[in-house]
């Protein structure tokens, strides 16, 4: 249980320094650098700072779990649930509405944070009745 929970500890943190990273990039860089990325120009600043906010709020959810993966065990439900439900509308913008290639690449980057979280979920879950 030692090593799992480390590498757990280990891969919550990444995952929160990147959610933070997001969040602040979300935040403070002008939409003119985000069109680099294929985005559109972005006139009204709301949206683009309420995802930095939220990608904010869900780093610190990922401290949490950083923090003691055992006594937070539903915030690692809550993380795959997160990341499986970013999966699904990242990758339906990219069919459905616009194919921004950074846009299908970040849904299979939450579905593949949102994997290892799960895999972390079933693999301490026991832990909490031993």
């Amino acid at each position: 249980m030692g090593n799992l929970k480390k590498n757990a500890k280990i891969y919550f943190l990444l995952i929160a320094i990147h959610s933070l990273g997001v969040g602040f990039a979300l935040i403070i860089l002008p939409s003119d650098f985000l069109m680099q990325f294929g985005y559109h120009q972005i006139t009204e600043p709301f949206f683009k700072v309420q995802g930095g906010v939220f990608h904010i709020v869900m780093a610190i959810v990922y401290y949490f779990v950083f923090i003691d993966p055992i006594r937070n065990i539903n915030l690692i439900k809550v993380t795959f649930i997160a990341k499986f439900i970013a999966t699904l509308f990242l990758i339906s913008f990219f069919v459905f509405y616009d194919p921004i290639l950074v846009v299908l690449l970040s849904g299979l980057g939450d579905f593949l944070m949102g994997f290892v979280a799960f895999y972390f979920y079933k693999k301490l879950s026991p832990s909490i009745h031993e």
